[in-house]
């Protein structure tokens, strides 16, 4: 567990929960899931202490579950976001460091090794319960980076991604808007093996027969793209409980409240565009699959059109032999001393007029 006093100018980490709430700025608690597990009672006793009110327990039972879907609730008192981050795992990366050509293997260790833990938020008026995987370093990174903002100069005057956040609804928006960011690296790994997987499906010097390989492959796939659903679906619900918040006539607090609605769009509109490229691969190992059953029906035809068409030159020639091989006495050619050559050059006079015939319709050799 991490506690930090978050004000305009000043980010403090504090040692443990504090008696009272500060009288400027806002807390953020940051734990891991088994932490807020235990210490769930010492937490709802300090959020009761601060007059925010308890987590339900059915909340409390979301934010625990390592297997919930990303969505959105509310209550009158926070509002609760359940995002699945999508991640490579930890190390994952090195596997692929070496893997220049790529297989198959590979491309399908890139796909197991897609993390979708989900991270949960509890969003108070001044506080903000973040609960976090146990390797997750979501939290370790926004620590590290709010310090950084307000070492050795004064931030509070700063505008954009460098300010400090002025709300947990702010700061929860930047961790969901950093978890959709961080899936650009994851991006380019998936790029890179789906890319593999391609080649090695229309490669026709190899046989591919490993199609339960594949089959896990895409069902990954479709697995990632209903997480991008659910991440686009809980933004949505978090915007439109934003738009119904009640109108407040100080001059600042609707200026921070439009910030807010700013960003959450420009976390929406990040999430589209994950989406849209999640679709865009699903769509090409389908299009490549469909390509590898093509390329293989074109080669059958190929081979098939070969095979028929020496068929069609050798018939009439055994057609010919077939004929000479009768036992008759009496038959032309039969008591001529030239006849075998004269057959001979017939036969072959026959299969080159039936091959050029065929070459110049072009039943063989390469269409063009």
């Amino acid at each position: 567990m991490r506690v930090f006093h978050i004000e305009p100018d000043r980010f403090t980490e504090l040692p443990a929960l504090p008696e009272t709430l500060p009288e400027r700025g806002f807390l953020w608690l940051g734990y891991g899931r088994r932490e807020f597990e235990v210490g769930e009672t010492a937490v709802q006793q300090a959020l009761v202490r601060w007059g925010c009110g308890n987590i339900v327990d059915l909340h409390v039972s979301d934010l625990i579950n390592n297997q919930l879907p990303s969505h959105f609730d509310y209550t009158s008192w926070y509002d609760m976001l359940v995002f699945r981050r999508l991640a490579a795992a930890p190390g994952s990366q090195d596997l692929f460091v070496d893997d220049e050509h790529g297989t198959l293997a590979s491309a399908q260790r890139a796909l197991r090794a897609i993390d979708t833990s989900p991270v949960g938020f509890a969003v108070f008026d001044r506080v903000l319960v973040t609960v976090h995987p146990t390797d997750c370093q979501v939290r370790e990174f926004f620590a590290q980076k709010l310090d950084r903002l307000t070492e050795g100069r004064d931030k509070s005057n700063a505008r954009g991604s460098v300010r400090l956040p002025t709300s947990p609804a702010d700061l929860m928006l930047r961790m969901v808007n950093h978890m959709v960011d961080s899936y650009l690296e994851l991006r380019r790994l998936l790029t890179r093996q789906l890319g593999t997987l391609q080649r090695v499906l229309l490669d026709q010097n190899s046989e591919f027969n490993d199609w339960p390989l594949l089959l896990e492959s895409r069902d990954a796939l479709h697995r990632l793209e209903d997480t991008c659903e659910d991440q686009r679906s809980a933004i949505q619900e978090w915007i439109d409980a934003l738009d119904e918040w009640p109108a407040h006539g100080d001059p600042q607090v609707t200026r921070e409240r439009e910030l807010l609605r700013v960003r959450s769009r420009d976390v929406l509109e990040h999430v589209e565009r994950v989406l849209t490229h999640v679709r865009r691969l699903e769509s090409s190992a389908e299009s490549a699959v469909q390509m590898h059953f093509s390329a293989l029906g074109h080669r059958t035809n190929s081979i098939m059109r070969t095979l028929t068409v020496l068929t069609a030159i050798f018939l009439p020639l055994n057609l010919i032999t077939g004929i000479f091989g009768m036992n008759f006495e009496w038959m032309p050619l039969i008591k001529n001393p030239n006849g075998f050559w004269e057959a001979t050059m017939l036969i072959v006079v026959l299969a080159l007029g039936l091959w050029l015939l065929f070459r110049r319709k072009r039943y063989l050799g390469t269409s063009r």
